[in-house]
Parts: C-alpha cells; sequence; structure tokens
C-alpha cells in the first residue's frame, strides 16, 4: 500500500539523518533520529545495527549488545550484527572490564552522595583508563572538578567528553557552566568556605555545600537503568545460540502484532504525506545543518582558546583578536555569549588602533594588499570605527588593488552608514568617479 511506502520512507530518511550525524560525531543526535527510524519500521536492520555502533562509540556496551541481538533474532542471515556479537564475545577481558568499571562508576556516584569527591576522583581515573570511550565517566569527572573549582583539568575532561559526543548537552551545559564560573572568578577574587586538602600531587577543593551530592542522586536513579540493561543484555546473550521453535512462534505474534499496528495508521495517511514533505524540505537543509554545527563547534572552541589566553597575560590584543574574529556570537549560548562580550569590550579596543595604524600605513606607502589585510580585521571588530574612517581607507584599499567592486561597496557603505562624517563626501566623489571609468570602459 501507498502508506507502507511512505512509512518505510521515512524509517529510511531518519536512518541517513542519523548516519550523517554519526560521522560527524553528533552521538546524541544520532540516537535520536536513528531512534525514529525504528518507530517507523522495528525491522530496519540497517538503522538497528548503527544505533548499536553508536552506542557502543559512547562506551554504552550493554546497550549497544540488546540491538545487536535484537537485529539477529529479526534477521539470523547475512546480518553484520553477528560479527559484532562474536567480537565482543572473543574479547571476554575487555567484555569484563567494562562490567568491572561501570560498577565503579556505580560507586563513584555513591561516593558523591556521601562527599567523597576525592575518592570519586581516584576510581573515575581508573573507569576512563579501562574504558576510554565512556562518556558518563568523563562527564562525571568534569562535574566534580568544576565543583571542586579544579578548571583546568574540568576543561581536559569536557574536550574529551564532546571528542566522544560532539553535541551532547550535558557536555555542552558544563561547558557553559565552566565558562560561567570562570567569569565570576576574575569579578570575585574571594572564595566559598570550602575544605581544602592534598590528595598525593593534586589538592582538593571541596565546597562544604554542593549541589553534587544532589546530581549524583539524580545520576544513581540513572544507572539503575544501565543496570536492567546490563542484566538483559547478558540473559539476551547467554540464551541466543539456544534460540528455539517457541520464539520463532513469540516473533510471529509480535510480527502479527506490529501488522495489526500498521493497518491502525490508515487513518493518518493525510498527516503522514505532510509529515513527507517536511521531511524532503528538511533533507534539503541537511549540509546547512551540518555547517551550523560545524561553525558552533569552531566558535566554542576559538573562545576558550581566547579565553585561555587572555587569562595567561601572555598574549597581545592583536593575536587574541585574530582568533575572536572568527567567534560567531550568535552560535554560542547566553553564558558564552556573556564571556564573548567581556573580552571584545576589553581586547578590540587596541587590536583595532593597531591595525587601523598599520593598514593606514601600508595605505599611504602603496602596498594595498597589506592595507586591506589589517583594515578588514578593523572593520569586522568595529565597522564604525572612527567615525567611518577604517571603511573609507579599506575603500580606497580595495581600488588601489584593482577591486572596483569591493571598493564600491565599501564607499556605498561610508556614504550610507557615515553620511554625516567627513568620509561621505571623498567616499560619493571617488563612487563618481569609478562609475565614470566604467561608463567609459564600455
Amino acid at each position: 500500500m501507498d502508506y507502507m511506502k511512505k512509512i518505510v520512507y521515512q524509517s529510511n530518511y531518519w536512518y541517513n539523518d542519523g548516519l550523517r550525524k554519526a560521522q560527524i560525531r553528533d552521538m546524541s543526535g544520532a540516537i535520536t533520529s536513528l531512534r525514529r527510524s525504528l518507530q517507523f519500521n522495528r525491522e530496519n536492520i540497517a538503522a538497528r545495527n548503527l544505533l548499536g555502533l553508536v552506542y557502543y562509540g559512547v562506551g554504552e556496551v550493554p546497550e549497544a549488545l540488546v540491538e545487536w541481538i535484537i537485529s539477529k533474532n529479526l534477521r539470523s542471515r547475512d546480518n553484520i550484527a553477528d560479527y559484532y556479537i562474536k567480537t565482543v564475545q572473543a574479547s571476554a577481558k575487555e567484555l569484563e572490564a567494562v562490567n568491572l568499571a561501570i560498577k565503579k562508576y556505580n560507586q563513584c556516584l555513591a561516593y558523591c552522595q556521601q562527599n567523597g569527591e576525592d575518592l570519586a576522583v581516584i576510581q573515575l581515573k581508573q573507569v576512563v583508563s579501562a574504558h576510554p570511550s565512556f562518556l558518563k565517566a568523563y562527564q562525571l569527572l568534569a562535574l566534580i572538578y568544576l565543583h571542586t573549582e579544579q578548571y583546568s583539568q574540568a576543561r581536559q575532561m569536557i574536550r574529551t567528553a564532546r571528542k566522544l559526543d560532539t553535541t551532547n548537552e550535558i557536555t555542552l551545559h558544563y561547558m557553559h557552566e565552566l565558562m560561567r564560573k570562570k567569569g565570576r572568578r576574575r569579578q570575585d577574587k574571594k572564595k566559598e568556605d570550602a575544605v581544602e586538602y592534598n590528595l598525593g600531587n593534586e589538592t582538593i577543593i571541596q565546597p562544604k555545600h554542593s549541589r553534587l551530592k544532589e546530581m549524583a542522586g539524580q545520576l544513581a536513579v540513572a544507572n539503575i537503568f544501565i543496570g536492567a540493561a546490563i542484566g538483559a543484555a547478558i540473559i539476551w546473550f547467554l540464551v541466543a545460540p539456544a534460540v528455539n521453535q517457541s520464539r520463532s512462534d513469540q516473533m510471529n505474534d509480535q510480527m502479527r502484532d506490529y501488522s495489526a499496528q500498521i493497518k491502525s495508521l490508515e487513518a493518518q495517511v493525510s498527516a503522514q504525506t505532510r509529515t513527507l514533505d517536511n521531511y524532503r524540505a528538511s533533507g534539503e537543509n541537511a549540509e546547512v545543518d551540518t555547517q551550523q554545527a560545524q561553525l558552533t563547534r569552531d566558535s566554542y572552541e576559538n573562545l576558550m582558546t581566547v579565553s585561555e589566553q587572555y587569562d595567561s597575560q601572555e598574549y597581545s590584543d592583536v593575536t587574541m583578536a585574530d582568533t575572536l574574529i572568527n567567534v560567531s556570537r550568535d552560535a554560542l549560548g547566553a553564558n558564552a555569549q556573556a564571556r564573548y562580550d567581556e573580552l571584545t569590550a576589553d581586547i578590540y579596543p587596541d587590536a583595532c588602533e593597531a591595525n587601523f595604524d598599520i593598514g593606514t600605513e601600508a595605505l599611504n606607502a602603496g602596498d594595498y594588499q597589506g592595507a586591506i589585510d589589517a583594515l578588514y580585521k578593523v572593520v569586522r571588530m568595529d565597522e564604525g570605527y572612527n567615525g567611518g574612517q577604517a571603511l573609507f581607507n579599506l575603500a580606497q584599499a580595495y581600488e588601489g588593488n584593482g577591486d572596483n567592486e569591493n571598493a564600491t561597496a565599501y564607499y556605498q557603505q561610508v556614504v550610507e552608514s557615515y553620511g554625516d562624517s567627513e568620509y561621505a563626501g571623498n567616499a560619493q566623489a571617488r563612487l563618481d568617479a569609478i562609475g565614470q571609468t566604467e561608463d567609459t570602459a564600455e
């Protein structure tokens, strides 16, 4: 039937969307898309196997095994899930290490509830060493470091977590929190009452009143489900080789139930058609979404780089400005935007002055390309610098370099935006001269 084709199409669309996201390590987005694909078609073997790989990529081995075993039961032959299962089974030591790492992670949650962050840190380091792709362990380490004000270590854990899953909401939240706390520390050097003691070569600062215990309790609830998933995976893994006729009958019953559910969707054909049109439009914007995700990641990385340079006080304003102008403010969250505004307010004025002097000197010396390079930075930082003089000088540099198209654009911008300035009249005269030259050439 026509509606069946539409359901299969939608399932394949979300699979392709999940595949694109997995390729750029947007694991959270990939999981959401692949789950949606399976909602439309639970027998989409490619989507189920990929979902298992995504879970495995962020260290959720039990969840990965569950998906692969279900996939194998849906299609017992010519199914790559069989290879994945055998690979995990062949590495018994690795599976045991993963199981032990999860148990230690749960123990760390208990330590956090008891204000034993120092013990949790020691054990979590062992966890990530034994299970390097365990995303939740890196996130918990980052959380502890944030609450004990060890911001350098927190930044390292957040960066590692972002490499595993670039758009995970918890990781991005911790990144925003890191930016906010570092900004607050610069404004107010007074620390809250805390207990400070040494542990080996590390200094642990533990706030007396921390929300870590409360948040660890929430994580403990979530890990009840992890334990349930581990038990389910082990049960499935042990009984899979002994699949018998009764299971086949059960699967047939499930398929009949599934067919009945499909028939109930017939009344929703018109709504599904509208959804299909929306998905097609979304598919056209998939490339744009990928570029936006890349812009967001680059903006955060550049902002953190400049923030570190600024704190070190070892870099010039010009050097920091060269990186800061590549940050898209609109791609940042509220806390990161506040940090961006703070940095630009302190760095841009001196950087504009230095680049303006360099550009103007190059323009007067006939080095038009050098003038363009320097003055373009000024205009990006402060379009109206010196009442429009930077724009006017940039237009002159483009004209001197033979680029009348850009020269005209910047002269026109001076006339329209700074008509009351002393440069507007000269800009209009140059526009008229360029126009006459082009008319003569024609």
